[in-house]
């Protein structure tokens, strides 16, 4: 597959660990510049320097921003406008989940924070990408979601309510930055990261049983679907949500 990354510069939210990891090494994988983001710049420049050990030439630049910050996200735009010229990709990748159990006992703040981490900051970071770069040099944006958006689900329900919110962002500003900027979405399943860890690790084996493809998500499953949707291959696709869940939507509901 013919990605057209090579040269391109693309940010990464969430990009110290999970999908965020995967998906900068990929990326850089096809020659893409990485801007890694996320809270703590320690644990940006691990990730960098092992990026820069496996892909020598891949311009790298790490710049630590909390996603629900104007100030940090504008300043980390900025950065990476300034390194590399401009910017061709945005993965708003980072995300959160303070409140597990049903909407009925979250608090305000627990509230408020998932809203400004899972969605406002979608808006916030594609905003800035555009005034910076793209509304004059084009570009793609991929925003992480969750299945999580399209079901009802007992404990993360707050949460899946800001990842459907991301899909019907995805689909506003599809229409609002075309023909320039194509703007879509990634709805993972269950992937083995350290945000899900609470809803995979004690029963690993016996949810994967459940999916029709044996297995849990890796990082890489969604870092390869967000190459495509970055790349050349997907020049005729915008405003689209791309399921990767191991088929666990279609399962039957009924053994």
């Amino acid at each position: 597959m013919r990605t057209g990354l090579q040269g391109k510069t693309a940010l990464i939210t969430g990009a110290s660990r999970g999908i965020g990891r995967a998906t900068a090494f990929a990326l850089a994988a096809e020659g893409a510049n990485v801007v890694l983001s996320s809270r703590k710049q320690e644990a940006l420049d691990k990730v960098a320097a092992e990026i820069r050990a496996a892909h020598p030439d891949a311009g790298v630049l790490a710049k630590a921003a909390h996603v629900g910050s104007a100030e940090q996200a504008e300043a980390c735009v900025d950065a990476a406008v300034a390194e590399f010229g401009a910017l061709d990709v945005l993965v708003n990748n980072a995300g959160t989940s303070p409140h597990f159990g049903p909407m009925t006992e979250i608090t305000p703040a627990a509230a408020a924070k998932t809203v400004e981490v899972n969605q406002f900051a979608v808006v916030q970071w594609t905003q800035l990408a555009w005034n910076r770069s793209m509304k004059d040099n084009g570009g793609a944006v991929i925003n992480v979601a969750s299945v999580g958006g399209m079901v009802t689900e007992h404990g993360i329900g707050y949460y899946n309510a800001t990842k459907a919110a991301v899909i019907h962002i995805t689909r506003q500003f599809a229409m609002e930055l075309a023909p320039k900027v194509r703007v879509n979405c990634i709805a993972p399943g269950l992937v083995k990261t350290d945000l899900a860890r609470a809803l995979w690790e004690a029963n690993e084996e016996q949810i994967a049983g459940y999916m029709p493809l044996g297995r849990l998500g890796e990082p890489e499953d969604i870092a390869n679907a967000a190459v495509f949707l970055a790349g050349d291959a997907s020049s005729w696709m915008t405003g689209q949500t791309m399921v990767v869940d191991g088929g666990s939507v279609i399962r039957p509901s009924i053994a």
